[in-house]
């Protein structure tokens, strides 16, 4: 019996965990496009420019870290003078602020996907936001889609008031291979 018992225990010992897996992001595999919208119309743009990882453990989209960088200075939109505009310090500040950064701090299953928190950090504010995704992991593959909303106002974009909204459509579309 007690041979057994120490077979059991070697057994347990030399099973591996399950694997981590993780995904270099860049402007590829990852999407980040914007919808700003005024009274009388909207505009799309996006974001040429990203680089970071999402690492995940086994299969299970709960434990996935994801960490970007996004380069504020590859920012683009459906209009040549306000892709300027937003570039200015009267939005990005791209010359003193080139980048904005998301890190995840948790991810919880829920009934029609997933809920993403993390620390979004926009002209050197960070602030908590959480938002909806679909996620699938499958050890080699990983793929993530989003759509929510941010009020651009908490991070210090508040030019405009009154005559462009708030509120910022974000999408984001994720599709990495190891």
């Amino acid at each position: 019996m007690r041979h057994l018992i120490g077979v059991v225990v070697v057994v347990a010992l030399a099973a591996p965990a399950s694997a981590q897996s993780k995904f270099a992001l860049n402007g590829e595999n990852t999407k980040i496009t914007f919808v700003g919208t005024k009274k009388d119309g909207k505009h799309d743009g996006g974001f040429k420019t990203v680089k970071g990882d999402a690492t995940i453990t086994g299969n299970d989209p709960s434990g996935l870290k994801i960490e970007v960088e996004i380069d504020t200075t590859s920012l683009y939109t459906d209009e040549p003078k306000l892709t300027s505009h937003l570039k200015s310090p009267d939005f990005f500040n791209v010359k003193s602020k080139p980048t904005s950064k998301f890190v995840t701090t948790k991810v919880e299953k829920g009934n029609e996907g997933y809920t993403i928190t993390g620390d979004l950090t926009l002209l050197d504010k960070t602030k908590s936001i959480s938002f909806p995704a679909k996620i699938t992991a499958s050890g080699d593959k990983l793929t993530l889609t989003s759509e929510f909303k941010i009020d651009r106002t908490e991070f210090g974009m508040t030019y405009g008031q009154g005559r462009v909204d708030k509120e910022v459509s974000i999408k984001v579309a994720l599709d990495a291979k190891k």
